[in-house]
């Protein structure tokens, strides 16, 4: 090759090794930070440039930029990733981004149907988004004629899906909506099974096989909680572990704390269990001591207090911030509304977090009373409760680790699905530019059950594809950088009304 074409060749090469071209003008450099990167471990003060969304560098010198901010004494790390977060609207992302989170997304129970989602949020949201196809929507649709519900709504909704089976010749046609879905760009398929108590275990089985034609993940809420003595957990985990080794789905089970209660050891032993015996299956939990849902659900149908070993009184109603006695309990279910239930041991996140493969979600969404929100405190306070109280005041875990278990563990369990995510939960040139500025020695959630819509404290920059969403520890109004976070879309033109049973 002549020297002068083997030189525009070589000019035209990525830059190597995260060193800056030295004629770039970065948009955004943060110096003087340490930087902590959960892929490589590197730990070390560095100062990072951002051009056009993206990591440019990451270097001992300061590259030249039109923005360049001194962190000295912060914290630079991925932004934090929620794979189960049910507030997808710009309140709660505000909560969040003030969390340190760039991306939340709607994976439990995900939404049917999911196009009409995805548009909805396009080019006006603060952070990134994305939602897995809905399995109780799904059955909802098919047993209801109804797909209102958006997300997690679902759950709040009443009708033939949530207690009457599917007709085994009608799976099918189920297999049907969740491949439509799947195709549409969901990230894998949401299932609560607990909150549709009549879904069959072959109907579970059926949609895992969904699931594994589109080397998706299927996220779990499984069919039953509780106590030692009745397996209920126990029990729940061995049914989808059965199901994803039967088809090879990928799996993720969700909030294995409140799954597992006192028996979370034992939980936490069958995943590992599968795990190393090659089963694809991960897990999550959030750091709390109680879990919160909708009273009118399933999951509070006769004899939960035995199921989950709880009465009464370990039921708060967020709308007034009281306990339950069992007159209340029945006036406010038929109510409906939003229960924070004190149930989990003390010990249940410490045992799950010392386990190095489980994440932290949070399982947060605020929802609204007279315009205001209510709810519990993992909506707002999640991320920066790991890092003060189990990393800094109590030292559950160490500080790269709690950084893992919110970027790099979430952003490879969907790789597969949206090869983009290679790009996220890493400090790293050529990465997106999501990161989370902190300070390591504030940095403390403020949200209580009592006030559960407080800003996190100590979370000071925050930045989504580039774009600053929170400056100087103060939201920025008037932005929307977060992109989807999506499956492939298929090409393939969408089937008839009439062969999804549409009525």
């Amino acid at each position: 090759m002549p020297r002068l074409a083997l030189a525009l060749v070589l000019a035209a090469l990525p830059v190597a090794n995260g060193i800056a071209q030295r004629s770039a003008t970065a948009d955004v450099v943060l110096v003087n930070g340490r930087v902590l990167d959960p892929e490589t471990n590197l730990d070390a003060v560095r100062a990072v440039a951002i051009r056009a969304g993206k990591i440019v560098s990451i270097t001992a010198s300061v590259p030249a930029a039109r923005d360049t901010i001194d962190v000295r004494g912060l914290v630079v790390a991925p932004g934090f990733i929620d794979l189960h977060s049910h507030g997808q609207d710009s309140v709660n992302y505000g909560f969040l981004a003030r969390d340190g989170v760039t991306t939340a997304l709607e994976l439990e129970l995900g939404t049917y149907p999911i196009a009409p989602w995805y548009a909805k949020r396009e080019g006006k949201s603060l952070i990134n988004f994305g939602a897995s196809a809905s399995h109780p929507g799904a059955r909802r649709a098919m047993l209801d004629g109804d797909s209102t519900a958006e997300g997690a709504d679902v759950i709040g909704a009443t009708g033939a899906f949530v207690r009457s089976p599917i007709a085994a010749a009608r799976l099918p046609e189920l297999e049907r909506r969740l491949e439509v879905a799947l195709d549409d760009g969901a990230l894998g398929i949401g299932m609560g099974i607990n909150y549709t108590p009549a879904a069959t275990r072959e109907e579970i089985f059926h949609s895992f096989r969904v699931a594994a034609r589109h080397h998706a993940p299927i996220f779990v809420h499984l069919r039953s909680a509780g106590l030692v003595e009745n397996a209920g957990g126990i029990a729940g985990v061995q049914e989808v572990l059965a199901d994803a080794a039967a088809t090879g789905a990928p799996l993720h089970v969700v909030h294995v704390t409140s799954m597992g209660l006192a028996a979370t050891p034992a939980l936490l032993d069958l995943i590992d269990g599968a795990r190393a015996r090659g089963l694809d299956v991960t897990t999550e939990a959030y750091p709390y001591t109680a879990g919160a849902t909708m009273l009118q659900s399933a999951i509070f149908d006769p004899g939960f207090q035995e199921r989950m070993g709880i009465d009464y009184k370990d039921i708060l109603w967020t709308a007034t911030g009281e306990r339950l006695t069992a007159e209340s309990f029945d006036r406010y279910r038929k109510q409906g509304g939003l229960a924070v239930i004190f149930m989990i041991p003390e010990s249940a996140a410490d045992q799950a977090y010392r386990d190095a493969p489980v994440m932290v979600a949070s399982d947060g969404g605020f929802q609204f009373a007279n315009g205001q929100p209510i709810g519990h405190p993992r909506s707002a306070g999640t991320h920066a409760r790991v890092l003060g109280r189990f990393v800094r005041e109590r030292k559950v875990i160490s500080l790269m680790d709690a950084v893992r278990k919110m970027t790099l563990l979430p952003a490879r369990r969907l790789e597969r699905v949206d090869p983009n995510m290679k790009h996220k939960g890493r400090v790293q040139a050529g990465a997106d530019a999501d990161l989370v500025v902190f300070d390591p020695a504030t940095v403390i959630d403020r949200s209580t059950f009592e006030r559960p819509a407080q800003y996190s404290g100590g979370i000071v920059h925050v930045l989504v594809n580039g774009t600053f969403v929170v400056r100087d520890s103060t939201l920025v109004s008037g932005v929307a950088p977060g992109k989807a976070v999506r499956g492939p879309v298929s090409r393939k033109p969408p089937p008839r009304a009439d062969s999804l049973g549409e009525r």
